[in-house]
This record gives C-alpha cells, structure tokens and sequence, in this order.
C-alpha cells in the first residue's frame, strides 16, 4: 500500500480545526484520507468543511447529523429540524446536498484489517450487514442488547467494549475528552465543537494527531 491512511474524527462544521490539522498533517499525494462522518452542524460553516474534504479527495461517511438532513429534506420536514441544523440546513447547496448523499456507511480496507464507521456496530451481527440507523447511531448497548444513545442508557457499557474483532474498527460519533482506545477499535470525536479536539489517526502507524479546537462553539 503506497501512502498514509488518514481518519479523522466528527469536525461538525469546524472549519478552521479541519484545516488546521490538514496542515499539521502535511497531506502527501498518494495519502488518503477517510472523514467519519458529522462534517456539519454545530460549527460556524459546514460548507467550508465540505469544500475542504473535497477539496482533499476526501472520502466522507454518513454520520446521523448528515442522515438526519438528508431526511429532513427527502420529507419535506426540515422546519422540524433544531436551530443548528436548521441553520446548515437553508446554506446547503445542490452540490453540497449531492456530496451528503453520496456519503457510503462504511469502508473497508481489508489489508489493514480495519473498518471505518461514523458510529459503531452491533457484536452479534456481521458488520456489514447492520442498517443505517446502527452504524450511525449506536455508543452504548443496554442490558437487552439493542444499540442506544448513552442518554438513553447511562449505565450502559460502550459498544466497542462488547467488540472482538476482527475487524478493528475506527469510528467516531461518541464524543470523550480524548480518543477512546481498545485492541479492536479506537473513537476519534473528541469533541470539536465543544471546545475539545479535533482528532487523526493514521494507519499503518496507528499514531493519533491532534489539534486544539480554537473555542467552544457548542452547545
């Protein structure tokens, strides 16, 4: 394999971090780099985000905030949408919309052994053959298996906790003050948008890269 693998964490609309850490990163040609999905909402342009990823060849995963738009707009519900998304919602632009639409689950690179996903997975179910709701909406697993929100079951165990492996799994989707590391699985958010860090992992060396949000811009 020629080049870096580059995954980077939720950027939720955070620009200038994402830019930023493209050039701390120092992106070669024959990089390639992986976003894990939640590129809008919560930051002060989401459209710059997008840009840059296109900019960079970026591949871009579907996250639930990207999911949660395309749906709003495929129902004509958008004015049920919160005022953050609300607000990316009316600046998107038809190729903005056709970027998110594109937007794959997931993707694998079988010679790392590795899985990229914006949330996580089920550890009873093969991994490619979970919904959409799963993979991108799952952090905890309640005492009755089914995928939730850690507010919905605080006392819940992460996902990745119940995760064997193989694959290892690169995920974002559940934020933490810093990346959530285990043998089969590493969580990338760190929580940008909310004054935390903007954070890459790169593969075949699997070293985290970092760099600070400038301010907190939610909630």
């Amino acid at each position: 394999m020629n080049g870096r693998i580059i995954a980077i964490g939720d950027i939720h609309g955070c620009h200038q971090e994402f830019s930023d850490l493209l050039q701390l990163l120092k992106l070669e040609p024959e990089d390639r780099l992986i976003v894990l999905g939640d590129l809008i909402n919560r930051g002060p342009d989401s459209r710059k985000v997008i840009e840059l990823a296109k900019k960079h060849h970026a591949l871009a995963l579907l996250g639930n905030h990207e999911r949660r738009l395309i749906a709003a707009r495929r129902n004509g519900t958008e004015g049920k949408l919160r005022a953050t998304d609300r607000d990316t919602f009316d600046k998107l632009q038809p190729e903005d919309w056709s970027f998110l639409e594109s937007m794959p689950l997931t993707h694998e690179i079988k010679e790392l052994n590795t899985v990229f996903v914006h949330g996580g997975f089920l550890p009873d179910i093969p991994w490619n053959e979970q919904n959409a709701v799963i993979v991108t909406e799952v952090q905890v697993i309640d005492a009755d298996g089914r995928p939730c929100k850690r507010r919905e079951a605080p006392d819940a165990l992460p996902w990745a906790d119940h995760w064997t492996g193989p694959p290892f799994v690169v995920y974002g989707h559940t934020p933490r003050a810093e990346v959530y590391k285990l043998k089969w699985s590493i969580c990338l958010d760190t929580g940008c948008a909310m004054g935390g860090q903007l954070s890459a992992f790169i593969l075949p060396e699997r070293r985290v890269v970092q760099v600070k949000a400038r301010r907190r811009y939610y909630p």
